[in-house]
């Protein structure tokens, strides 16, 4: 995950069948980001920490829209739209229960890892036409902002 870099891995990304993720966002990851970008997507550093056995409980219906990649689909990234406010009820690397309240980011990439264990990839949950490499997403819509890129390539619709 690390050495990706990446922010968060789950068990059966390398073949395991459990239900365990490992997440962290460290701040170097996104000591690049303009304060305007980090305080749109709501991100900050998260410390690692295991999750086992989640269960995600969507907050209220507020959502939003960035540019999502993953570790099992490396070079590519898609716009995904997540919910902004999450809870997710676990146990932690020590078998102790745990509550975790997250919002923006953080709350983003728990649903994505929680999805790799349900057997979900961002692909599946994707703007189909906003599919692209990397290196075209930071050549071609990383200074556009997500209305902007759902326009161009979707013809309007969402």
């Amino acid at each position: 995950m690390r050495e990706a870099p990446g922010v968060g891995l789950a068990a059966p990304q390398i073949g395991k069948s459990l239900q365990l993720a490992v997440i962290e966002d460290r701040a170097g990851y996104i000591s690049d980001l303009s304060e305007d970008e980090l305080a749109k997507r709501q991100r900050a550093a998260i410390p690692f920490h295991v999750i086992i056995n989640p269960k995600l409980t969507i907050l209220d219906k507020s959502t939003a829209q960035f540019f999502e990649g993953c570790l099992s689909l490396e070079g590519y990234q898609a716009i995904v739209d997540r919910a902004l406010n999450v809870r997710v009820e676990c146990l932690n690397e020590r078998a102790e229960e745990v509550t975790i309240n997250a919002r923006g980011w953080y709350a983003r990439i728990l649903q994505h890892e929680i999805d790799h264990l349900n057997g979900t990839l961002y692909i599946d949950r994707m703007h189909s036409r906003t599919l692209t490499t990397t290196d075209n997403m930071l050549k071609f819509w990383q200074s556009k902002s997500i209305d902007d890129v759902l326009a161009e390539l979707e013809g309007d619709s969402k």
